[in-house]
């Protein structure tokens, strides 16, 4: 099983990213999909999660400025980002968890740069 993130790279401060995922391979049904991310020198933080059905999850920093969306046909989770902050830099990484047991995977992460 592989999750590939893509749309990382340097914006300016008050600008807006988007971040995709796709999972591939022999996974059973995914439950959750989400997004963490980790900035130098601080710990790992979940960003925004999403249920098959539908429920979200926001890090209060991400509430209002974030949203998180899922294609469960597709086995896709994206993650549209505005009003970017210099505090929003970090290495941000797709997961998921799948089957009845949560299986847990993570991608390789990708990097995003808010520069003021």
């Amino acid at each position: 099983v592989q999750l590939v993130e893509s749309g990382g790279g340097l914006v300016q401060a008050g600008g807006s990213l988007v971040l995709s995922c796709a999972a591939s391979g022999s996974i059973v049904s995914i439950n959750t999909m989400g997004w963490d991310r980790q900035a130098p020198g601080k710990q790992r933080e979940l960003v925004a999660a999403i249920t098959s059905g539908g429920s979200t999850n926001y890090a209060d920093s991400a509430k209002g400025r974030f949203t998180i969306s899922m294609d469960t046909a597709k086995n896709t989770v994206s993650l549209q980002m505005n009003s970017l902050k210099s505090e929003d830099t970090a290495v941000y990484y797709c997961y998921a968890t799948s089957g009845r047991g949560g299986i847990y995977y993570r991608g390789k992460g990708t990097l995003i740069t808010v520069s003021s």
